[in-house]
């Protein structure tokens, strides 16, 4: 904690530089990133195992609170992996460091650049939602469903500390399982190299997702019934829940529509989602392990516990997104879900 009020003071103190900014904003977004990945994956695994939750959390998604999240969320994507990608490249050309300063600028550009035209796209999805009569779900829902996300988290935690306590008590603290033996260690190594190149990798996975789900056609419309589904061409041949049209107006049925679509009997989006989970989470949450790990070096307890946080949750997340991945939504689910939608919105 001291470690962290230090950072926060100094960094407030240390005007004028540039790389503490972007190193800052570099470790804020992706925090932002990893939250939002852990509450996406859950929810879209809701689609298959509990299709009225899917429902509910789109409905979230469309609060205005969370309205303004996507944006800030966007923000933090598009700057992280442009970021990213400079740290990247000075990494693999050491002898560009000297130009860092020059290179943090052009990323603070480059992310306004993408963010201007962007944010206009978004906002008009906003605006024609609320010109259509906008529906807020009831404040009392919404805190439990963050409720539910955030008893795993706490779960998560102190599973977490009792396993690093566990250790502590066994074999002492003398051993210390988060980091190698000393920062240059093979497995660290490993570490530096992996963030280094999934962070390149990730770059046109997750743009590509932005521009389908936040763009394109946008979080408003991933419910609304009769349109058409971004990466899936409508045909009257198709599988019913394969056509490129939600039918049915759910969220749940939005999922089927791309995880049902084949090209030569390859599910596409499947393996598209597929790659995109397994990168993310496996870099996201190492990311968040060098940011945690970096404030309790003081306490081998809760530097241990830190790391073990982190494979619970990445694990967890891998094997939830996977199964839901592996997972069948077929027409009783989007029936459910159908349901679930009307007595969110008080239909009969």
């Amino acid at each position: 904690m001291t470690a962290l009020v230090t950072t926060l003071t100094e960094t407030l103190r240390y005007r004028g530089a540039i790389g503490q900014w972007s190193w800052v904003l570099h470790r804020v977004a992706g925090l932002g990133v990893v939250l939002f990945l852990v509450l996406h994956v859950i929810g879209v695994a809701y689609s298959v195992f509990y299709p009225g939750l899917w429902e509910e959390e789109v409905l979230i998604y469309q609060h205005p609170i969370f309205t303004i999240g996507e944006f800030v969320l966007t923000a933090c994507v598009v700057y992280h992996a442009l970021n990213g990608l400079r740290i990247s490249i000075l990494d693999s050309r050491p002898h560009l460091w000297k130009h860092q300063k020059q290179a943090a600028t052009y990323v603070l550009l480059g992310t306004l650049v993408l963010l201007i035209p962007t944010f206009i796209l978004m906002f008009g999805h906003v605006l024609r939602h609320y010109n259509e009569g906008a529906f807020f779900i009831d404040f009392p829902t919404l805190l439990n469903a963050m409720l539910r996300f955030a008893i795993g988290i706490a779960a998560a935690a102190a599973l977490a500390v009792l396993a690093s306590g566990l250790y502590g008590l066994i074999g002492g603290n003398q051993k210390d399982v988060s980091v190698g033996k000393g920062s240059g260690s093979r497995m660290e190594r490993f570490w530096w190299s992996f963030m280094r190149i999934s962070g390149v990798l990730i770059i046109p996975l997750v743009f590509g997702h932005l521009a389908i789900a936040h763009i394109v056609q946008g979080v408003f419309e991933i419910n609304l019934a009769s349109a058409n589904i971004p990466g899936v061409p409508v045909s009257e041949v198709g599988s019913i829940l394969a056509n490129g049209i939600n039918n049915s107006g759910t969220a749940v049925e939005y999922v089927a529509e791309r995880w049902n679509f084949l090209i030569g009997g390859v599910a596409l989006w499947r393996i598209y989602d597929a790659a995109l989970l397994a990168l993310v989470t496996v870099h996201g949450f190492n990311g968040l392990r060098y940011v945690i790990t970096d404030y309790t070096m003081s306490s081998p307890l809760m530097r241990r516990a830190a790391v073990y946080l982190c494979f619970i949750g990445g694990t967890a997340l891998l094997v939830v997104g996977v199964l839901a991945l592996l997972g069948t939504i077929d027409t009783t689910a989007v029936q459910l879900a159908e349901e679930a939608k009307a007595h969110l919105l008080g239909m009969p």
